[in-house]
């Protein structure tokens, strides 16, 4: 658990970066639609929110790194390093989804151009979360060179990209599919927590047990899926903008949780070639 605490720049990175990733596709989604048309003012606005958190999230990245000219210097190796893969797809997919909103809120966006520019930025983002979950696929270490990371992660975007995209666009359109893509995460994220901690039981070293690395793994995970359950309620039942934006904090505060908890489970085994 310590060794989670002393990752929080990086925990706070991989979720913001996430959350920003999952509610864009929703601004997307949104977007793409035709209906949209007469809203796209007050959508352009509110788009503002996950840019922030990304660029918020990046902060915390040059904090885990020390400084800003290391955060340059990762990107000597791009194409060979995952972690330098990792920066470059997130500061182009930062460019390519800042660029755009700049240009929209300005009123010079073409509908044609829009579309187009909406599914780059899709993309650009999938290939950002694909390049930060391989940088945790680490042969020496086994608690997390397995496919639960690649769950962990694409689950935090879809749980926070719905739960915040959600709470900030319902008002303006009807998102209904949302909740339910909620809760079909969450579902899956308490299938992974139970399939981790059996795992957890056969993963070891000469000096330690994985099992032992996060003593409070079943606790910090019952409060998380709490978190998550009580967020799914406000979604389905609540109709004002607090409580949905209350539900966001719950899903926040359960996948920062849960992140830390991640990093908590950090060990190695053997020596990296």
């Amino acid at each position: 658990m310590n060794a989670g605490l002393l990752e929080l720049p990086l925990v706070f990175f991989t979720v913001l970066a996430q959350a920003a990733v999952g509610t864009l596709w929703v601004f997307a989604y949104v977007l793409w639609q035709k209906e949209a048309e007469t809203e796209k003012s007050r959508i352009y606005k509110l788009m503002f929110l996950p840019l922030v958190l990304l660029g918020i999230g990046f902060i915390a990245s040059i904090l885990h790194l020390g400084t800003p000219i290391r955060a340059f210097n990762s990107l000597n190796r791009v194409g060979e390093s995952m972690l330098s893969n990792e920066i470059a797809s997130g500061a182009l997919f930062f460019a390519i989804a800042g660029f755009y909103w700049l240009i929209a809120i300005i009123g010079k966006m073409p509908s044609g151009l829009s579309r187009i520019w909406l599914v780059v930025m899709v993309i650009s983002g999938a290939v950002f979360m694909y390049m930060m979950n391989n940088v945790y696929h680490i042969d020496t270490v086994p608690t997390w060179n397995n496919a639960i990371t690649s769950w962990q992660f694409y689950l935090t975007v879809v749980l926070m990209g719905t739960a915040l995209g959600y709470a900030l666009l319902h008002p303006i359109r009807p998102l209904c599919l949302l909740p339910w893509l909620f809760g079909l995460a969450m579902v899956a994220s308490v299938a992974v927590v139970i399939y981790q901690s059996f795992t957890l039981a056969s993963i070891h070293s000469a000096v330690q047990q994985a099992i032992n690395l996060v003593p409070e793994y079943v606790w910090l995970n019952i409060i998380r899926l709490l978190c998550l359950v009580l967020a799914n309620l406000l979604l389905c039942k609540s109709n004002h903008r607090a409580g949905l934006l209350f539900a966001v904090l719950l899903v926040f505060g359960g996948e920062v949780l849960g992140r830390i908890i991640f990093y908590g489970l950090h060990m190695t085994v053997g020596m990296a070639v």
